[in-house]
């Protein structure tokens, strides 16, 4: 079925319209960072994290209406589990330490018998810590990009490169949009899911990019025009990347869906990098170099006039 939409002018107007639909995706993406930013997390802004569960049964909302009324400043409170809980606090202007917080929601929690609370443990994560930490993060991205560019500027042709890098650059900005405009919360976890986007949209973009390359060496006639060439190159290597797409997304779905809270975010931004993915290395990565005028001269092996000679004798 899929294919059946590829052939043809049908399938180059789709890659345009596809590629249209990224270029707004972007803008609204960009526009939702700029407007309402990134929801970081304790990992990089610090604060007081507290674990504790309960041994009655209650509703999240009743328990955070309950910690309302004996918390002086703003928090979020998280379900780790059925009866496990996790409250994430602001750092203080005035405290340092934990011992100087002591809060009465503990108190409250634990002395009420209808909740019975008992706390895990409660910990400051100072925020300069949480600032070497977005520091230390954004420089191993900068580093992979960097790794990525080179190897694309010796693997292709530099049109193809472009086009992979402009497909990285889309889905990583789309994964940013999603959690800003969803307001997620941003943490370590989420950070090291970016990087495994890098790699896993590389890998797409590299499949199909190859698979043009050797279609355009051998078309070298001219026979065929290269929007031809690049949906044939699409249509050889789609089922490969729709199994490998969907073998990848079942797993991460099931991370999703049954890890918990802590790995949500990671499994979010993976869920929606991979799918994302999948999309730009046809819209992107594969139709932009078309534009950028790639065609079979560019893969022409070039001789001079005494090779050329050598050639031509009988």
């Amino acid at each position: 079925m899929l294919n059946y939409f590829l052939k043809g002018e049908k399938g180059t107007r789709l890659r345009f319209m596809g590629m249209l639909l990224s270029a707004i995706l972007v803008l609204l993406s960009v526009f939702t960072l700029t407007q309402k930013g990134l929801n970081f997390g304790l990992d990089f802004t610090g604060g007081y994290l507290t674990e504790f569960t309960i041994s009655q049964s209650i509703e999240l909302k009743e328990l955070q209406s309950f910690i309302a009324k004996n918390h002086n400043g703003e928090f979020e409170l998280t379900a780790q589990g059925n009866s496990h809980f996790q409250l994430r606090e602001a750092p203080s202007a005035s405290t340092t330490s934990t011992t100087a917080n002591s809060p009465d929601w503990q108190s409250a929690v634990t002395q009420n018998d209808d909740i019975n609370a008992q706390v895990l443990s409660s910990a400051y994560i100072g925020s300069q810590v949480g600032d070497e930490l977005f520091d230390q993060g954004c420089l191993a991205m900068f580093a992979a990009m960097i790794a990525v560019m080179i190897y694309l500027a010796v693997r292709f042709e530099w049109r193809l490169a472009v086009g992979s890098v402009v497909a990285l650059v889309h889905d990583l900005i789309l994964v940013l949009g999603l959690f800003s405009l969803l307001q997620i919360e941003f943490n370590l976890t989420v950070l090291a899911s970016l990087l495994a986007i890098i790699g896993y949209s590389l890998n797409d973009s590299i499949i199909v990019g190859d698979r043009v390359r050797e279609l355009l060496r051998v078309q070298s006639n001219n026979v065929l025009s290269p929007a031809t060439i690049i949906n044939n190159a699409i249509k050889s290597t789609l089922t490969r990347t729709l199994i490998t797409s969907g073998t990848t997304l079942a797993t991460v779905a099931s991370v999703w869906l049954l890890a918990g809270a802590p790995l949500q975010g990671f499994a979010i931004a993976l869920f929606t990098g991979i799918v994302v993915g999948t999309f730009s290395s046809i819209c992107i990565a594969a139709t932009l170099p078309e534009l950028l005028g790639l065609s079979a001269k560019n893969y022409e092996v070039k001789v001079d006039a005494h090779t050329q000679t050598l050639l031509d004798m009988p």
